[in-house]
């Protein structure tokens, strides 16, 4: 597919003198049930999220939780293609040469991990822009963040996530069959091309960027809400924006350990003309560490949600006898009441109608 190389042989240079080891008798029923947990996880927590969404349908949370939603499809999606192409990949006893003889399975393979690789640290850093969004600009928010409006963004992350894993496609340059051979993905074996090391760098930098905005709105919006909170005696509402920068500074947290690994270390291969040993290993444990994202994602709206939040604070007080927090700030109440508070204590109008009062007087 490069000119020089015909397609069928794309790759298989590199099964004739592995260096890379670690894959020693791996069974494919632990990519089986690795694949299912995912699914599963995946799955309970779509549940959970499209039973909110009709909850709160009408209100600014809906963006949140459409925003989540699509975050977890995708992660489904992931285990449930990735997953089937690796038990495929181990239950052929990763002969790669038997049944890949045009390169279209692995092509298919390195789209996926791209994809899926980007597409669900691009929607964590929209979630932690519309959060931030909603409590710095709440009018803004209510009146421009709907839910066509969120539809669209979906959109937009996944036609550019796909642009990015079809681009070695269109420049007509093959992805390749990993040292492991478990995997496919860009060429990180003798990297000398100009071009091999543009796509390792923009898949790690658009990764790492992506974490870097979700640090900082989230950083944002958890400085805002603190600041209202200890302006304002009013604490209605105000559990529906702390449960959500909970979710995200969770979904944070399990990304950055997930991915930093994988994303640096395609970043350092990008930059550096060859490769040894170690690194080989390095990518395979970071790899495993990124797969982790998935399971992990689904179980941040199953574990820290308002209902299970507020019966583990139960616990904790009955076991530490400790009055931490008012239970009362975990009461059901309307998004629009947290809403009005941050409206009245960050928006200008209210000085304003301060401002014409006298003069309303005088007239």
């Amino acid at each position: 597919m490069n000119g020089s190389k015909s397609p069928g042989l794309a790759g298989f240079g590199i099964l004739k003198n592995t260096t890379c080891h670690t894959e020693k008798k791996i069974s494919v029923f632990f990519s089986i049930i690795f694949m299912t947990v995912g699914i599963l996880s995946n799955s309970l927590a779509i549940a959970i999220l499209l039973k909110a969404y009709q909850r709160f349908r009408q209100k600014s949370k809906a963006s949140f939780l459409l925003l989540a939603s699509g975050l977890v499809v995708t992660d489904l999606f992931g285990h449930l293609i990735n997953g089937a192409i690796a038990v495929f990949v181990y239950a052929s006893d990763k002969d790669w040469i038997r049944f890949n003889q045009s390169n279209i399975l692995c092509s298919v393979f390195g789209i996926c991990m791209v994809f899926f690789g980007l597409c669900p640290l691009f929607l964590g850093s929209v979630m932690a822009v519309e959060r931030c969004i909603g409590v710095t600009k709440p009018i803004f928010h209510s009146t421009k963040m709907t839910s066509k409006h969120v539809k669209m963004m979906l959109t937009m992350v996944c036609l550019f996530a796909v642009l990015i894993a079809l681009l070695p496609i269109l420049r007509f340059r093959a992805y390749q069959i990993q040292a492991s051979r478990t995997w496919c993905f860009y060429k990180t074996e003798h990297v000398e091309d100009w071009e091999d090391r543009f796509y390792l760098l923009l898949f790690s930098c658009l990764g790492l960027l992506a974490l870097a905005i979700s640090f900082l709105c989230n950083a944002v919006t958890g400085i805002t809400l603190l600041r209202v909170k200890f302006k304002s005696q009013q604490r209605q509402g105000r559990s529906h924006h702390f449960e959500m920068i909970i979710q995200l500074l969770a979904i944070m947290c399990v990304s950055c350990i997930c991915w930093s690994p994988f994303l640096v270390t395609m970043a350092r291969i990008g930059i550096n003309e060859s490769r040894s040993k170690e690194t080989c290993e390095t990518i395979l444990f970071a790899l495993r560490m990124a797969t982790w994202n998935q399971i992990l994602d689904p179980w941040v709206y199953i574990l820290l949600r308002k209902a299970v939040l507020k019966n583990l604070y139960k616990i904790t007080r009955g076991c530490c006898g400790v009055h931490i927090i008012n239970l009362h700030m975990w009461e059901l109440s309307s998004i629009k009441n947290s809403l009005k508070v941050a409206a009245i204590s960050e928006s200008p109008v209210s000085s304003k109608q301060i401002n014409l009062q006298p003069l309303s007087s005088m007239g």
